[in-house]
This record gives C-alpha cells, sequence and structure tokens, in this order.
C-alpha cells in the first residue's frame, strides 16, 4: 500500500480530485486529498495573509500529523511550488514527486519566475480593490474551456470549488537548499491539448536532480486532467504506488 497525498492548484479545492480518489483508494491505497488554506472548506480562512508559505505548512503539518511516510506526493500546477518546498522540509517522507501540469520551481523563484504571464495577474490583484485577491481565470470558448474542462455539467461543477487566490501565494519564493530533496524520484505529467496562450511549461531536463533520465507522461487533454480524464490520470499514478 502506498499513500498518495494529491495537492490542488490555485484557485481549486481538494475536491478536484473527487473521481481520482475512489480509483487509487479502490487498488489498495491510501489517499488524502486535503484544501489548502483559503479554499473549499478552508475557505473562510482566506486572507492577504495567506502565501505560498502557509500552504507549504498546511502540507507538512498533515505529513507529520499524520505520521506518513514513502509518500507520493502530487502536485498540480501552482502546487508545484509547494510540493517542491514540502519535500525540501521532510524529504524523508517523500517516496515520489509528481509534477501534475506543474510549475517546477528552483531555489529562490516565485511563480512569476517559472511562469512570467503569472506576473500579470500579480499587477491586477495589487491595483484591484481588495489589494490582494487573484480571481480565477475567466472561461474562455471551446476547445480551452475553464482550465480545460469544457463539459457544461462539468464546468458548472468545477465553478462550486473555485475561489481567490491570495496573491502572496504567487509572490513568496521556494526554498530549495536541502540536498536531500534531490535524491527524490520526479515524475512530470503535462496535459498537451488546448494550453491556454502565454501559459508555457518549462522544457524539463534531461537529467533528474539526482541523476537519472527524466520520466515525462503526457496525458491529451486540457490542464484539470483530474476532471476530464481521471481513470488515466489514476492509471499514471498507480504505476508510481
Amino acid at each position: 500500500m502506498s499513500t498518495y497525498l494529491l495537492v490542488h492548484g490555485s484557485w481549486h479545492s481538494g475536491r478536484c480530485w473527487d473521481r481520482v480518489v475512489p480509483l487509487l483508494t479502490s487498488a489498495g491505497h491510501r489517499v488524502l486529498a486535503p484544501s489548502l488554506t483559503g479554499y473549499g472548506d478552508k475557505a473562510h480562512l482566506l486572507s492577504p495573509e495567506v502565501g505560498l508559505n502557509t500552504h507549504v505548512d498546511d502540507i507538512v503539518g498533515l505529513i507529520t500529523e499524520e505520521d506518513l511516510t514513502e509518500v507520493v506526493l502530487v502536485g498540480h500546477s501552482y502546487a508545484g511550488l509547494v510540493i517542491s518546498s514540502v519535500a525540501n522540509q521532510v524529504p524523508e517522507r517523500i517516496a515520489q514527486l509528481v509534477y501534475l501540469d506543474a510549475m517546477v520551481p528552483e531555489d529562490g523563484e516565485t511563480a512569476a519566475d517559472v511562469m512570467p504571464v503569472t506576473q500579470s495577474l500579480i499587477d491586477l490583484a495589487m491595483k484591484s480593490d481588495s489589494g490582494w485577491r487573484v480571481p480565477p481565470l475567466p472561461e474562455m470558448p471551446p476547445p480551452a474551456g475553464l482550465f480545460g474542462v469544457t463539459d457544461p455539467a462539468d464546468v458548472a461543477w468545477l465553478r462550486t470549488m473555485l475561489s481567490d487566490q491570495p496573491v502572496r501565494c504567487l509572490q513568496q519564493p521556494v526554498r530549495l537548499d536541502n540536498p536531500a530533496a534531490r535524491a527524490i524520484p520526479r515524475t512530470h505529467i503535462h496535459c498537451v491539448a488546448n494550453k491556454p496562450e502565454g501559459f508555457d511549461r518549462r522544457p524539463v531536463p534531461a537529467i533528474q536532480p539526482n541523476g537519472t533520465p527524466a520520466q515525462v507522461w503526457e496525458l491529451a487533454t486540457g490542464h484539470d486532467c483530474m476532471i476530464t480524464m481521471p481513470a488515466e490520470l489514476s492509471e499514471l499514478l498507480l504505476k508510481l504506488g
């Protein structure tokens, strides 16, 4: 039995994994899909003080409180920053890092460093009435849809879990100064259909930080693959368990 810890990205909540969790559980694994501070059941905690460090503390706290080990740590989108920082703090508890259509930072980088288009979201938030709220990206005409989701019923369901993101999440840098974290195997899963213009991912280096060849898999769907292709995503994740 493996332990899968699924970390959602910007604006979403832990409910975005609802179609993946039972598939991993039915294969005999333990699965946790928490909502980060400010989202889902923690939406009431949304504030200007919530940032990347808050979300790293959320996940490190869960891992230590539950005494989780050999964790397959999956980060979607923005949560690539979160899982990188978590691994830096508790590398001995992480068996695999999975970057699911995610930002992959270097030490000291912010979201805007990894994906420069993010700076425009920061600028809009700073100039808005609130001064700190980053609203979800708007729905685009098909095939882009809402985070790559185009089915009307799925879009309606996705809307129920979206909330604003604090700008501090995009401004705080990651700290990746623990050499032990570099030994953790990494897998990259890229969603290769209907990518919005400007949201370009960095090429994955041919060699992982631990010296082994990079492992990159692709899903022919939009960004929110856990909603649009849960079975296919789960099949890939089960290869790591």
